[in-house]
């Protein structure tokens, strides 16, 4: 029997034949464990982002290409009658990876950029974000390749990942969606502050998208829902600012929007005096001098 057996591994063919059935079984194992590994990632990540699958798919079937073109070539060099050729495709195949990478660098940094945000979640799809200078909008869809964006004017800002993972993100619903908004005016300095403070506090606080984000011990303690605060005095007026919180970024905008108008009309029918810039004109002739005021 040993003989036999000795016999049947001496002889080339039957080697050749040894060496596929096992290499093949382990790429055939390696693939499935290596798709098992990606779908656990991917398909939750299909969910989550509602991407489109075609991509991970795409990703998961190249993995599986790599994996057996490596054991096409551990057969053809383990095989002495096959060597040459598996030389040969070793040579075209780094060549053509080289050629590949260079060409497609720019694909796989955004690739590895998907996939950071798959495992780090820097942000979500219906997320408001603000990626570096870019427009702040809504992320409507992440990809591999790019994250789309639909800005406050409903156009759609596509960003390649790799972009995205070396750029400040700001993200405004990642944990509390809730914003303060900071609302600033400028008064004169003859205004009274006090009655000044009041009219903010009570425009904001009946505004419709106002939310009183205080907690039991604020209101135990009489902190107001709206603080007002004067924050400068600068050449001409003084400036005083409201925080007030809303529920959402985009519930901010058209809150700050409204303030303005409602805050001037009160100021106008209170006759709180708005800043002007003022210069006086010093006239000098012979020993007579004259000033006016004018703005």
């Amino acid at each position: 029997m040993r003989e036999i057996i000795s016999e049947y591994l001496n002889n080339p063919v039957a080697h050749g034949f040894v060496v596929t059935i096992i290499v093949l079984t382990a790429c055939i194992i390696l693939s499935k464990v290596m798709r098992r590994v990606l779908n656990r990632y991917f398909d939750k990540a299909v969910i989550l982002l509602k991407g489109d699958p075609t991509n991970y798919n795409f990703f998961k079937n190249g993995v599986t290409f790599i994996i057996f073109l490596i054991g096409t070539i551990v057969i053809f060099r383990s095989i002495p009658e096959l060597k040459g050729i598996g030389n040969t495709l070793v040579a075209s195949a780094g060549i053509l990876a080289a050629i590949v990478g260079f060409a497609s660098q720019q694909a796989f940094a955004n690739i590895v950029g998907g996939i950071f945000i798959v495992i780090f979640k820097p942000f979500r799809v219906g997320d408001v974000i603000k990626v570096g200078a870019e427009n702040p909008g809504t992320v409507e869809d992440i990809t591999l390749r790019h994250t789309i964006i639909n800005s406050l004017e409903n156009r759609r800002i596509v960003i390649p990942n790799s972009i995205i993972s070396s750029a400040t993100i700001l993200n405004s619903t990642i944990t509390d969606e809730k914003v303060c908004v900071f609302f600033e005016i400028g008064v004169a300095y003859s205004a009274n502050l006090d009655q000044v403070m009041d009219i903010l506090q009570q425009e904001a606080m009946k505004h419709p998208l106002f939310v009183d984000n205080r907690t039991p011990e604020d209101r135990e303690a009489d902190i107001p829902a709206v603080m007002v605060r004067t924050i400068a005095w600068n050449e001409n007026a003084i400036t005083v600012r409201a925080s007030i919180w809303t529920i959402s970024s985009l519930n901010a905008f058209v809150l700050k929007c409204d303030l303005f108008k409602s805050v001037k009309e009160v100021f106008e029918q209170q006759n709180i005096e708005f800043p002007y810039p003022y210069r006086n004109v010093v006239m000098k002739q012979g020993k007579q001098v004259s000033a006016s005021e004018i703005h």
